[in-house]
């Protein structure tokens, strides 16, 4: 009997071990809730309240400012930068999560997985709330268009969640380990996030590049703007996860889809490749260092 538990419990140090703690991760991922909103007067409301404000501001700065005329404007908006903030937010967090749970780490045994996962999960759950802004722009737009912008179609939503998810979990296992050596990788990453924000295509439509390759190749040049296109709509994992969300709430509700909105199968395919490869990439890395943790913290 013995001999068959040993066989199916899993590895010390490994991810899966965290299991063995699920208590204490459903502890952490509700304090560190209860421990955001505790100061709020406005609570968890404000969950809502804060994407809808500052989606308001850059819907008015932006609209004017690229003149794009894009349908439901500030759904698109809205839909983007709720992606983002949840993986930045979500990598953000677990980047300090070794380092700020010294203390406990130095008196007692946890899976040292389960410190970077309560951070990401719990953004996780912040992102559920922050939906409820989403909501609330598409029934302002159903009374605005006199038409449902509700569907079953909405659902797919799940589909890039789970891929961000699992993708920044990587991430943040990787990073977080990082952290623990060499302490500038806060500021490196805070520097990175803001390259990732204009590379995520959340204020602007990606259609821009393509209109720029069309007038840059009329005018007997490269097509750089096309190259770029590429490298954002291929190689941005958060981009394929926000056009793969967008497509489930914004698409559905316009008449004319452009062309560059549309969702394949090689978007679902090349979102789960590196939500999978940054997730092996980053708990190996994790679990190969893990045992070093408790000399640098």
């Amino acid at each position: 009997m013995s001999s068959t538990s040993k066989s199916i419990s899993p590895k010390e140090g490994s991810f899966w071990e965290v299991f063995k703690f699920k208590d204490l991760l459903y502890q952490l991922v509700s304090r560190d809730i209860k421990l955001k909103y505790r100061r709020s007067f406005l609570g968890y409301v404000w969950s809502v309240l804060n994407p809808l404000l500052i989606m308001t501001i850059m819907a008015i700065v932006f609209s004017f400012l690229f003149q794009r005329n894009l349908p439901l404007f500030a759904l698109y908006l809205l839909a983007g930068r709720t992606v983002f903030e949840f993986v930045n937010g979500a990598v953000g967090k677990a980047l300090y999560a070794i380092t700020d749970n010294a203390t406990l780490l130095k008196k007692t045994y946890v899976s040292k997985f389960m410190f970077p996962l309560s951070k990401i999960t719990s953004t996780l759950v912040d992102f559920v709330f922050n939906l409820g802004a989403l909501v609330i722009v598409m029934l302002v737009f159903s009374f605005v268009e006199g038409r449902c912008l509700f569907s079953f179609w909405n659902l797919g939503i799940v589909i890039p969640i789970l891929q961000a998810y699992i993708f920044a979990l990587g991430l943040g296992f990787f990073l977080a380990q990082l952290h623990v050596f060499f302490r500038d990788i806060g500021y490196i990453y805070n520097a990175f996030v803001t390259m990732w924000l204009y590379c995520s295509a959340i204020f602007y439509d990606i259609g821009m590049f393509y209109e720029k390759a069309e007038q840059q190749i009329n005018a007997g040049g490269t097509p750089y703007a096309k190259y770029m296109a590429f490298i954002i709509e291929n190689l941005n994992p958060l981009y394929i996860y926000i056009k793969q969300f967008r497509y489930f709430v914004w698409v559905p509700g316009i008449e004319s889809v452009p062309y560059w909105s549309v969702v394949n199968v090689w978007d679902f395919v090349l979102g789960a490749i590196y939500a999978v490869l940054m997730f092996i990439v980053g708990t190996y890395f994790f679990k190969r260092s893990q045992d070093k943790f408790i000399l640098y913290i």
